[in-house]
């Protein structure tokens, strides 16, 4: 029930009986409420109103991170819950969660020192529970050169090297909400919440409209969780509960430039003369660098790379790599998010925590908001104890303790981060004898994990449409799955959060673009009209990823 010919299925399901729980979000956050609920045995629905992951959760740096910034700001508390969490995420998907050992230069008048980032490192390992082959080394100015030759050397004193961890941000939440959908969950994108139900002044359940069909369906839940990211307050003006503490958005944007052009081997993390911090890190033939942290008050669906953005992290990039001397024309593609931070009076942006809380309006309406894509498991287990503990106290229905932590995710069950290598090894051969060659074979192996079977077993299935379009076998298994397993409904979907080739291989897609589009066109019945608005997304996503806009009302980088 998770292909996207099924979506006005699963709406039509969802609105035939009353639910325990109505998510509204389909992040990172929502989809991990979905997973904790569904596995205590509540009767679950998740809508969102764009595809899955399409907000913040495909827009962040991408990395399952230990909160290292956090110790300046003495969220001590925060550092140790998410550093926990973040091995947690790891064994849990290790096909979508990758160990970057970071090195973090420090220069004469820099934010960091020796003695600082020693005992911030040292600190940051004993919170974090860092495993005794991951803990923080100190390297002189002559090792820290040799660990990357490209880092600035005039007034370099040294650095410290310790571990995050990379992620596909929009791969896991994908995994996460496939998961879900695996175990009972009902789910589906591009379906919006318009409105509210109550009776007697009660919340009891979401007017929602699918936006590709126009059909409007009545859910009725006995709890509705707001975990809709950037647009909790938005869901709160509707329920009449938007006081006291209220959302403050930044954005921030990451560049995308190719490895030949910026040969970054290791990745770096680096402060500014500003006092931000910056991350630059390799990534499949590429270097991603970001990001910035700006007030922003224009629509959070579609933010974009403004040219003082993409300026700004240039400026970065040639202050702390001083012989690469990249220019905008040396950047490929670029995306930009929104972080949905809870207001405080009188700090900066990156001066307000990433906490997150729960509000609970007068109408019952359970809202979730702040947070780190680290911490997502750990703030579903907080959010669906709440709801459990009230339809406990209402219905007399009990349930189950969370049961996630030590449950693999969707492609998870590869034996563990130490099983990967070998699963890959072991699959890449069973890839090669269905006709792929070794390297197309490790890749899907390494991309979809346990999953990849299903891809495999699509390679030799006859296709007249893909004959017809030439699409090769492993672009062909990856489109197939995505629309039969994945709910890809559009072809944003499976360029940007089901690939991430519109990031990181924006050639990849130009090339194939036509096939995919008439493909999935005949596969899901698109009028002639849909075809041409889905075209034209996908063209001005390709277009805003490379081109800056202007348009903003400008704001002053926050320091």
């Amino acid at each position: 029930m998770f292909a996207a010919q099924e979506r006005a299925v699963v709406l039509q399901k969802m609105s035939q009986e009353p639910l325990d729980v109505l998510v509204i979000g389909g992040g990172i956050t929502g989809s991990g409420i979905a997973l904790d609920a569904v596995t205590r045995g509540m009767k679950i629905g998740l809508v969102e109103m764009q595809d899955f992951a399409a907000g913040t959760s495909s827009r962040s740096t991408k990395l399952v991170h230990g909160g290292l910034r956090y110790l300046k700001q003495f969220e001590v508390k925060m550092v140790a819950e998410v550093g926990k969490e973040r091995a947690i995420v790891y064994e849990n998907g290790p096909h979508v969660t990758t160990p970057e050992w970071m090195l973090l230069p420090f220069h004469q008048g820099g934010t960091f020192g020796s003695f600082s980032t020693s005992i911030g490192l040292r600190v940051y390992d004993f919170l974090a529970g860092v495993k005794s082959s991951e803990r923080r080394k100190m390297l002189s100015a002559q090792e820290t050169l040799n660990k990357e030759p490209l880092v600035k050397q005039d007034g370099l004193k040294g650095g410290g090297y310790y571990v995050e961890y990379r992620t596909d941000d929009a791969r896991l939440t994908i995994e996460v909400i496939k998961e879900a959908v695996k175990r009972g969950a009902m789910a589906a994108n591009y379906t919006k919440a318009v409105d509210f139900i109550y009776e007697n002044g009660k919340l009891k359940g979401v007017k929602v409209k699918d936006t590709i069909s126009g059909k409007e369906y009545k859910i009725f839940a006995r709890k509705v969780i707001n975990a809709a990211g950037p647009w909790v307050d938005t869901l709160r003006k509707i329920d009449n509960s938007k006081k006291g503490k209220t959302l403050q958005m930044t954005k921030g944007i990451h560049l995308v430039i190719d490895h030949e052009r910026f040969p970054l081997e290791q990745a770096v993390y680096f402060d500014t003369p500003d006092g931000r911090m910056v991350f630059a890190i390799p990534r499949d033939g590429k270097t991603y660098v970001g990001t910035t942290d700006t007030v922003y008050k224009a629509d959070p669906i579609h933010p974009r790379m403004t040219t003082a953005d993409r300026d700004y992290v240039i400026k970065a990039i040639n202050y702390m790599f001083p012989t690469v001397k990249v220019t905008a024309e040396d950047v490929e593609s670029s995306w930009a998010g929104v972080r949905p931070l809870i207001h405080e009076d009188g700090k900066s942006p990156s001066e307000i925590s990433r906490k997150d809380e729960i509000w609970q309006s007068d109408s019952g309406l359970i809202t979730i908001a702040g947070g780190k894509l680290t911490g997502y498991r750990k703030m579903a287990e907080m959010v669906v104890d709440l709801a459990a503990e009230l339809l406990q106290k209402e219905t007399g229905q009990t349930f189950k303790p969370s049961q996630t932590k030590h449950m693999p995710i969707s492609g998870g069950n590869v034996g563990g981060s130490a099983g990967l290598p070998a699963f890959i090894r072991q699959h890449a051969d069973a890839g090669v004898n269905v006709g792929l060659s070794r390297e197309q074979a490790e890749k899907l192996a390494g991309f979809y994990g346990s999953n990849v079977t299903q891809l495999f077993a699509r390679v030799n299935q006859q296709d007249a449409i893909a004959e017809e379009l030439g699409l090769p076998a492993d672009v062909r298994v990856r489109l197939v799955y995505a629309i039969e397993e994945e709910m890809t409904a559009k072809p944003v979907d499976f360029f940007i959060r089901r690939t991430g080739a519109l990031f990181f291989d924006i050639a990849w897609v130009q090339e194939w673009k036509q096939p995919v589009i008439e493909y999935m066109a005949r596969r899901l019945n698109w009028t002639a009209d849909q075809k041409r608005r889905y075209t034209d997304e996908l063209e001005a996503q390709l277009h805003d990823a490379v081109v800056p806009s202007d348009a903003e009302a400008s704001s002053e980088f926050a320091v």
